[in-house]
């Protein structure tokens, strides 16, 4: 079993993010090689701030801390801001280190003409960056008010669940075998 850890990216007021999200979560959640564990950070309450170097983070960041720890792959739903990913979540990466090597991410994204893809080839960088290996497919919704209908579900399901699956069958490789590299040599020993 591979521990996916789905990070959702926005939390700005009237967000599209659930309706995205629960989609997506409803496709993990159908497998049964995945445990899921939702970090949501409009509900997690983290600080603006980083906390000083060194110091210990606020008891909100502890919290999340350990979920990210415990996940072996992680999947980041992002809209798309200005042609690039919300602060919020650029904050939530930063707050940890460790928690990301070794690992792979995978995208959800969503917006209007470029569907969220130049958030994720920004975020493609920063995981680069903290050591994370980034899958090459992506879900990703160009359009996205109409993408959905009024129940939340996709209006071409066939087309997504497919993007879906191609993309949770690359994290489920990639976990399971980071998952067993790390087990036989910690990253970085």
């Amino acid at each position: 079993m591979i521990k996916l850890a789905i990070i959702v990216g926005s939390t700005r007021k009237g967000r599209f993010a659930p309706v995205v999200s629960n989609w997506f979560v409803d496709q993990a959640k159908q497998r049964d090689d995945l445990i899921v564990d939702v970090l949501d950070l409009a509900d997690l309450g983290l600080p603006d701030m980083l906390h000083e170097f060194g110091a210990d983070p606020a008891p909100e960041v502890a919290l999340v801390s350990p979920r990210l720890q415990e996940a072996d792959a992680f999947v980041v739903i992002t809209p798309e801001y200005n042609h690039s990913f919300p602060a919020p979540l650029k904050s939530a990466i930063d707050w940890h280190f460790t928690e990301w090597q070794a690992k792979p991410v995978g995208f959800v994204s969503y917006g209007g003409v470029g569907g969220g893809l130049r958030a994720v080839e920004q975020l493609r960088q920063v995981f680069a960056e903290l050591h994370a290996v980034t899958v090459r497919d992506t879900v990703s919704f160009h359009g996205v008010w109409a993408r959905f209908d009024e129940t939340g579900n996709p209006v071409e399901p066939d087309e997504v669940n497919k993007a879906a699956t191609t993309l949770l069958d690359q994290l489920g490789w990639w976990g399971t075998a980071l998952k067993e590299a790390r087990a036989k040599r910690p990253y970085g020993a």
